[in-house]
Protein backbone atom coordinates (compact mmCIF):
# COMPACT_ATOMS: atom_id res chain seq x y z
CA UNK A 1 0.00 0.00 0.00
CA UNK A 2 3.00 2.71 1.05
CA UNK A 3 4.44 1.67 -2.44
CA UNK A 4 1.12 2.50 -3.89
CA UNK A 5 0.98 6.02 -2.63
CA UNK A 6 4.70 6.99 -3.37
CA UNK A 7 4.10 5.97 -6.98
CA UNK A 8 0.78 7.48 -7.54
CA UNK A 9 2.33 10.72 -6.26
CA UNK A 10 4.82 12.07 -8.84
CA UNK A 11 1.63 10.68 -11.49
CA UNK A 12 -0.17 12.75 -9.90
CA UNK A 13 2.14 16.16 -9.81
CA UNK A 14 2.88 15.07 -13.41
CA UNK A 15 -0.68 15.24 -14.73
CA UNK A 16 -1.28 18.82 -13.03
CA UNK A 17 1.94 20.24 -14.61
CA UNK A 18 0.56 18.47 -17.90
CA UNK A 19 -3.03 20.25 -17.36
CA UNK A 20 -1.31 23.51 -16.43
CA UNK A 21 0.71 23.73 -19.62
CA UNK A 22 -2.75 23.09 -21.75
CA UNK A 23 -4.08 25.90 -19.79
CA UNK A 24 -1.63 28.56 -20.72
CA UNK A 25 -1.15 27.10 -24.06
CA UNK A 26 -5.18 28.08 -24.24
CA UNK A 27 -4.62 30.97 -22.46
CA UNK A 28 -2.25 32.22 -25.15
CA UNK A 29 -3.67 31.27 -28.61
CA UNK A 30 -6.71 29.42 -28.29
CA UNK A 31 -8.65 31.73 -26.18
CA UNK A 32 -10.05 35.00 -27.90
CA UNK A 33 -8.85 38.58 -26.44
CA UNK A 34 -11.56 40.09 -24.94
CA UNK A 35 -12.96 43.39 -26.74
CA UNK A 36 -13.51 45.67 -23.55
CA UNK A 37 -10.66 44.86 -20.90
CA UNK A 38 -8.20 42.99 -23.73
CA UNK A 39 -5.35 40.72 -22.91
CA UNK A 40 -5.99 41.32 -19.43
CA UNK A 41 -9.12 39.61 -18.98
CA UNK A 42 -6.90 36.69 -19.32
CA UNK A 43 -6.04 36.77 -15.68
CA UNK A 44 -9.58 35.84 -15.30
CA UNK A 45 -9.26 32.10 -15.97
CA UNK A 46 -6.31 31.83 -12.97
CA UNK A 47 -8.03 34.29 -10.75
CA UNK A 48 -11.73 32.35 -10.65
CA UNK A 49 -10.21 28.77 -10.39
CA UNK A 50 -8.08 29.98 -7.05
CA UNK A 51 -11.12 32.00 -5.85
CA UNK A 52 -13.06 28.72 -6.02
CA UNK A 53 -10.12 26.53 -4.24
CA UNK A 54 -9.89 29.51 -2.13
CA UNK A 55 -13.44 28.73 -0.74
CA UNK A 56 -13.02 24.81 -0.71
CA UNK A 57 -10.00 24.96 1.02
CA UNK A 58 -11.47 27.13 3.70
CA UNK A 59 -14.60 24.46 3.74
CA UNK A 60 -12.28 21.75 4.59
CA UNK A 61 -10.90 23.97 7.74
CA UNK A 62 -14.62 23.79 9.06
CA UNK A 63 -15.24 20.66 8.03
CA UNK A 64 -11.72 19.20 10.33
CA UNK A 65 -12.92 22.38 12.82
CA UNK A 66 -16.28 20.71 13.38
CA UNK A 67 -14.96 16.92 13.28
CA UNK A 68 -12.24 17.99 15.81
CA UNK A 69 -15.11 19.91 17.70
CA UNK A 70 -17.17 16.42 18.00
CA UNK A 71 -14.57 13.57 18.05
CA UNK A 72 -11.91 15.39 19.96
CA UNK A 73 -9.18 13.49 17.43
CA UNK A 74 -5.50 15.22 16.65
CA UNK A 75 -5.95 14.17 12.78
CA UNK A 76 -8.84 16.14 12.64
CA UNK A 77 -6.73 19.16 13.91
CA UNK A 78 -3.86 18.22 11.67
CA UNK A 79 -6.25 18.10 8.84
CA UNK A 80 -7.41 21.70 9.50
CA UNK A 81 -4.51 23.11 9.89
CA UNK A 82 -2.86 21.48 6.59
CA UNK A 83 -6.43 23.58 5.05
CA UNK A 84 -5.55 26.73 7.03
CA UNK A 85 -1.82 26.97 4.95
CA UNK A 86 -3.20 26.15 1.70
CA UNK A 87 -6.47 28.75 1.87
CA UNK A 88 -4.02 31.94 3.25
CA UNK A 89 -1.49 30.94 0.12
CA UNK A 90 -4.50 30.67 -2.40
CA UNK A 91 -6.27 33.73 -1.30
CA UNK A 92 -3.08 35.47 -1.45
CA UNK A 93 -3.12 34.40 -5.24
CA UNK A 94 -6.55 35.55 -5.86
CA UNK A 95 -5.53 39.42 -3.79
CA UNK A 96 -3.08 39.64 -5.77
CA UNK A 97 -4.64 38.31 -9.43
CA UNK A 98 -7.20 40.71 -8.54
CA UNK A 99 -4.89 43.84 -8.05
CA UNK A 100 -3.72 43.25 -10.97
CA UNK A 101 -6.83 43.15 -13.10
CA UNK A 102 -8.27 46.38 -11.26
CA UNK A 103 -5.40 48.58 -11.93
CA UNK A 104 -5.82 47.45 -16.06
CA UNK A 105 -9.25 47.72 -15.84
CA UNK A 106 -10.56 49.84 -13.29
CA UNK A 107 -6.91 52.23 -13.12
CA UNK A 108 -6.56 51.74 -9.57
CA UNK A 109 -4.82 48.83 -7.16
CA UNK A 110 -7.48 48.38 -4.88
CA UNK A 111 -10.96 49.95 -4.13
CA UNK A 112 -12.75 49.14 -1.03
CA UNK A 113 -15.86 47.44 -2.79
CA UNK A 114 -17.56 44.92 -1.15
CA UNK A 115 -16.17 42.06 -2.47
CA UNK A 116 -12.61 43.22 -2.38
CA UNK A 117 -13.02 44.10 1.46
CA UNK A 118 -14.44 40.72 2.17
CA UNK A 119 -11.93 39.25 0.05
CA UNK A 120 -9.02 41.16 2.37
CA UNK A 121 -10.99 40.15 5.54
CA UNK A 122 -10.47 36.56 4.14
CA UNK A 123 -6.79 36.49 3.93
CA UNK A 124 -6.36 38.47 7.33
CA UNK A 125 -8.48 35.56 9.25
CA UNK A 126 -6.30 33.06 7.90
CA UNK A 127 -3.21 34.83 8.50
CA UNK A 128 -4.30 35.19 12.06
CA UNK A 129 -5.38 31.54 12.38
CA UNK A 130 -1.56 30.51 11.49
CA UNK A 131 -0.11 32.88 13.83
CA UNK A 132 -2.24 31.86 16.87
CA UNK A 133 -1.39 27.99 16.20
CA UNK A 134 2.06 28.31 17.01
CA UNK A 135 1.24 30.69 19.69
CA UNK A 136 -0.46 28.17 22.03
CA UNK A 137 1.75 25.18 23.52
CA UNK A 138 -0.77 22.95 24.48
CA UNK A 139 -2.02 20.80 21.72
CA UNK A 140 -5.06 19.77 22.65
CA UNK A 141 -6.12 23.78 23.50
CA UNK A 142 -4.76 24.87 20.40
CA UNK A 143 -6.80 22.52 18.79
CA UNK A 144 -9.47 23.53 20.29
CA UNK A 145 -9.06 27.54 20.00
CA UNK A 146 -8.07 27.08 16.36
CA UNK A 147 -11.37 24.34 15.78
CA UNK A 148 -13.52 27.34 17.03
CA UNK A 149 -11.94 29.70 15.26
CA UNK A 150 -12.18 27.84 12.07
CA UNK A 151 -15.84 27.71 12.53
CA UNK A 152 -16.02 31.33 12.81
CA UNK A 153 -13.58 32.57 10.44
CA UNK A 154 -15.32 30.42 7.33
CA UNK A 155 -18.67 32.74 8.14
CA UNK A 156 -16.62 35.17 5.85
CA UNK A 157 -16.83 33.11 2.39
CA UNK A 158 -20.52 33.32 2.02
CA UNK A 159 -20.13 37.24 2.25
CA UNK A 160 -17.49 37.48 -0.17
CA UNK A 161 -19.53 35.03 -2.48
CA UNK A 162 -22.78 36.77 -1.95
CA UNK A 163 -21.59 40.39 -1.60
CA UNK A 164 -22.12 41.52 -5.16
CA UNK A 165 -25.77 40.20 -4.89
CA UNK A 166 -25.98 41.79 -1.50
CA UNK A 167 -25.01 45.57 -2.35
CA UNK A 168 -23.35 47.46 -4.77
CA UNK A 169 -20.12 46.53 -6.42
CA UNK A 170 -18.05 47.48 -9.05
CA UNK A 171 -17.18 43.60 -9.55
CA UNK A 172 -19.64 42.38 -11.80
CA UNK A 173 -22.57 39.51 -10.89
CA UNK A 174 -21.13 37.40 -13.84
CA UNK A 175 -19.48 37.35 -17.07
CA UNK A 176 -20.97 36.68 -20.41
CA UNK A 177 -17.75 34.06 -21.98
CA UNK A 178 -17.61 32.77 -25.81
CA UNK A 179 -17.37 29.40 -26.06
CA UNK A 180 -13.49 28.91 -26.46
CA UNK A 181 -13.39 31.07 -22.72
CA UNK A 182 -15.47 28.81 -21.11
CA UNK A 183 -13.70 26.02 -22.10
CA UNK A 184 -10.27 27.70 -21.12
CA UNK A 185 -11.91 28.27 -17.88
CA UNK A 186 -12.94 25.13 -16.99
CA UNK A 187 -9.52 23.17 -18.07
CA UNK A 188 -8.20 25.90 -15.84
CA UNK A 189 -10.00 24.66 -12.94
CA UNK A 190 -8.36 21.09 -13.24
CA UNK A 191 -5.08 21.78 -12.42
CA UNK A 192 -5.69 24.50 -9.34
CA UNK A 193 -8.14 22.15 -7.93
CA UNK A 194 -5.38 19.19 -8.48
CA UNK A 195 -3.37 21.63 -6.51
CA UNK A 196 -5.02 22.36 -3.42
CA UNK A 197 -6.08 18.77 -3.07
CA UNK A 198 -2.39 17.88 -3.67
CA UNK A 199 -1.12 20.29 -1.10
CA UNK A 200 -3.70 19.75 1.49
CA UNK A 201 -2.54 16.20 1.57
CA UNK A 202 0.90 16.68 1.64
CA UNK A 203 1.05 19.27 4.54
CA UNK A 204 -1.35 16.89 6.51
CA UNK A 205 0.97 14.05 6.04
CA UNK A 206 4.19 16.20 7.40
CA UNK A 207 1.87 17.57 10.41
CA UNK A 208 0.89 14.02 10.74
CA UNK A 209 4.33 12.41 10.57
CA UNK A 210 5.30 15.61 13.09
CA UNK A 211 3.01 15.11 15.46
CA UNK A 212 3.93 11.13 15.23
CA UNK A 213 7.59 11.66 16.06
CA UNK A 214 7.02 14.50 18.93
CA UNK A 215 4.45 12.09 20.68
CA UNK A 216 7.57 9.38 20.03
CA UNK A 217 9.99 11.67 21.95
CA UNK A 218 7.73 12.29 24.42
CA UNK A 219 6.69 8.58 25.58
CA UNK A 220 10.67 7.98 25.48
CA UNK A 221 11.42 10.84 27.72
CA UNK A 222 8.72 10.03 30.08
CA UNK A 223 9.32 6.20 30.04
CA UNK A 224 12.78 6.27 31.72
CA UNK A 225 11.46 8.31 34.61
CA UNK A 226 8.28 6.21 35.41
CA UNK A 227 10.66 2.78 35.56
CA UNK A 228 12.84 4.49 37.87
CA UNK A 229 10.65 5.86 39.97
CA UNK A 230 10.06 4.24 43.96
CA UNK A 231 6.72 2.42 44.06
CA UNK A 232 6.02 4.20 46.71
CA UNK A 233 6.04 7.26 45.06
CA UNK A 234 4.40 5.91 42.02
CA UNK A 235 1.30 4.77 44.34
Amino acid sequence: MRKHKRSFTPIFWIITFILYGVGLWMTAFYAPVESTMGIVQKIFYVHLPVAISTFLAALVVFIASLGYLLQRKMWWDDLAAAAGKVTALYCSVVLLTGMTWAHSAWGTWWTWSPRLTFSLVLWLLYVVYLIIRPAIDSPQRRALVSAVYGLAAFLDVPLVYMSTKLMPDIHPESIALEPAMQRTLLVWFAPVLMTMGGLITVRYRLTRASRVKDEERTQHDIAPAIAGAPLGGAL
